[in-house]
């Protein structure tokens, strides 16, 4: 690199020219090494502005190659004989692609353009307005009179915040004791609730069983007795209990899928 910035440094340091000259030159390793020490020269503005960035979250070097790769696509797309400065038109093609990199690579979950243009808008004028509030949260009516978007705009750009960074469910909890993690604070599957769609299903058939084999139903299944017990309780034999048993079940689960046929 350092050679082929050393055959081109004359040009480089005259950007208009050296940018005249990449245009004419014909693709080999001549244009190559032109391209490399223009790039090489530009490098600490695109580091510049990608330091900008570094308070977000990302490492600083990868920020870097990023705002290195927008450099090159400024580097090739860039006409002089437009008459506008190089860093002029680098500076937003740069900038442009660190913010496309926050956009599409650093979010937790997917997130539409607009709803991630309303997260900034609105953490820019809730940063703001606390500075001028001296320390407090400014309300929601605040950040909307202040930005111009509405208050279901701005919930939505509050409610984005939330968005740009997922936890581990094995993230422990803050201020919670060691090894209570965010999975331990999260409801699970109720198996209750499969039973209480199943027993909705049978209602029907149960109230038309006649009274004692409703009792037995009710003692097994409700009483968790056993079909001696039951027998004892009602005065008749364990061999009777378990043939009414199995009938009222049968006639239970008959009536029932026909019910949901």
């Amino acid at each position: 690199m350092a050679d082929a910035h050393a055959r081109v440094r004359e040009p480089v340091d005259c950007p208009d020219s050296a940018f005249r000259r990449l245009r004419t030159l014909s693709d080999g390793p001549e244009k190559d090494d032109l391209r490399q020490a223009i790039v090489c020269a530009w490098l600490p503005m695109a580091h510049r502005l990608a330091g900008k960035y570094r308070s977000r979250g990302e490492a600083l070097e990868d920020l870097r190659q990023v705002a290195a790769m927008g450099l090159v696509k400024a580097v090739d797309r860039y006409d002089p004989s437009r008459g506008k400065a190089f860093e002029t038109y680098a500076i937003p093609t740069v900038t442009g692609e660190l913010k496309r990199h926050f956009r599409d690579h650093t979010w937790g979950i997917h997130v539409p353009r607009r709803v991630q243009d309303l997260r900034n808008t609105v953490r820019l004028a809730r940063r703001d307005l606390s500075q001028r509030l001296e320390g407090r949260v400014p309300t929601d009516d605040e950040i909307a009179a202040d930005t111009g978007l509405s208050p279901e705009e701005v919930r939505t750009g509050l409610e984005a915040l939330d968005s740009y960074r997922t936890f581990s469910l094995d993230a422990e909890v803050p201020g919670g004791d060691r090894g209570y993690s965010l999975i331990d604070t999260m409801g699970c599957c109720d198996a209750a609730l499969d039973v209480a769609v199943d027993r909705e299903a049978v209602k029907p058939a149960l109230r038309r069983l006649p009274e004692r084999e409703r009792t037995i139903l009710y003692l097994r299944f409700f009483r968790d007795m056993t079909q001696d017990s039951i027998a004892e309780t009602l005065g008749i034999s364990q061999m009777h209990v378990s043939r009414l048993i199995s009938q009222c079940c049968a006639e239970v689960r008959r009536e029932a899928l026909q019910g949901v046929g």
